[in-house]
């Protein structure tokens, strides 16, 4: 059966990489608005089930044209979000079923078309969103009654790299991207009151903490995104009191990029710099890019950690799910690259293999077979561990 991925970028390869060897995927087609670029890729690979197709995806024509002409039994979106609207659409207007590891957003407009269509829409197959939602359903269902519920996710330098640059920090992921999530806006449940903190405070004093993970060490924790709309997904009930999605990177860097935000450099407005115009954060962006990259023997590593506590047997009970990553430097892929590439891959593939047939815009924490998911990460080389205290 063919798949056809759009982005041939740092998790779009990962994907690749992943299908390439699944024997449920007779023939790959790469799109990239690089061809070349990719195809050369592609080539120093020695993949042979991968062919590249340039097309810029914001041409809907063109875009249609190719879905028509490939004919594929499921469309992959690695491409930024702004991309997925258009292509999911365009995937579900064709018969195609579509994945990605982006957050659903607008998606859910396309449900009754999809259902009508008869295929899948699977978005939020990835990191986190993605695998701390599957670890977060398992969680849940061992309590019967849910207190709490915290999920983390954490994409940075290993321990033995971390230390060369005065943020501890260095890019797995696209950095524009990474700097426009600091500005948005978190929901969360706290003592069962709905709260909301407005983009560029996530990393001030009063809204972070610090969280030990073994065999990781201590880290700080910011708010990450919307954890109140995975309340009803959950199937959380009025005996829940605190819901809260996190992100975690070392030591320091919540004071300095509350710093960085306080003082306007993660501002996306344009200003005139002498003859030129440029928005700070894209500054930020172009400057501390290539001051951020990674050597060729250096790993970074991924951490989720999902922790739910309650009731079980009207006693209590605290759940705890740990998966740890590092970069596999025999294929050269990061943690940050498995971890979200690999997921939506496997995503994919459980759809051609015929184990996920629920038609519509679906869910991870409902709608995937959650234990063949985490034991594909596990053949993968990843560590998951649980604990109950």
């Amino acid at each position: 059966m063919k798949a056809l991925v759009f982005g041939v970028g740092l998790q779009g390869k990962a994907v690749i990489h992943d299908l390439e060897h699944s024997h449920a995927v007779s023939e790959i087609v790469a799109v990239d608005v690089e061809a070349e670029k990719a195809k050369t890729y592609i080539g120093a690979r020695g993949y042979s089930k991968v062919r590249v197709v340039q097309l810029n995806a914001s041409d809907q024509p063109a875009l249609e044209r190719l879905i028509r002409e490939i004919r594929p039994r499921v469309l992959i979106c690695m491409l930024p979000p702004d991309f997925q609207p258009a292509l999911a659409r365009a995937a579900t207007n064709a018969g195609v079923s579509y994945v990605s590891s982006s957050y659903t957003g607008t998606l859910l407009e396309l449900d009754g078309l999809a259902r009508e269509k008869g295929v899948t829409i699977l978005p939020e197959m990835g990191m986190d969103p993605g695998i701390d939602l599957i670890l977060g359903r398992l969680a849940v269902d061992e309590l019967d009654i849910v207190h709490g519920m915290r999920s983390y996710g954490a994409g940075l330098p290993a321990p033995d790299c971390a230390g060369d640059n005065p943020i501890h920090y260095k890019i797995t992921w696209t950095f524009e991207g990474v700097l426009k999530a600091y500005m948005r806006p978190a929901r969360f449940l706290r003592e069962g009151k709905e709260v909301a903190i407005p983009g560029g405070e996530i990393f001030r004093r009063e809204n972070g903490h610090t969280i030990e993970v073994p065999e990781v060490g201590v880290m700080d924790a910011y708010y990450n995104g919307d954890a109140i709309r995975y309340i009803d997904l959950f199937g959380l009930g009025p005996e829940l009191k605190e819901m809260g999605r996190f992100a975690m990177r070392w030591p320091g860097h919540n004071q300095f990029w509350n710093v960085m935000a306080e003082l306007g450099f993660l501002d996306e407005t344009t200003i005139r710099i002498g003859e030129s115009k440029i928005s700070p954060r894209r500054f930020i962006v172009e400057h501390l890019t290539p001051r951020l990259q990674f050597g060729d023997t250096e790993r970074d590593m991924v951490v989720i950690r999902v922790e739910t506590w309650g009731l079980k047997n009207k006693k209590p009970l605290r759940v705890t799910y740990d998966l740890i990553d590092y970069r596999d430097l025999t294929t050269g892929f990061f943690a940050m690259n498995r971890a979200v590439g690999y997921t939506t891959s496997i995503a994919a593939q459980l759809i051609l293999a015929g184990k996920i047939q629920k038609t519509g815009v679906l869910t991870p924490v409902r709608d995937v077979p959650h234990r063949d998911v985490l034991r594909e990460l596990e053949k993968r080389g990843m560590k998951i561990q649980r604990r109950l205290e």
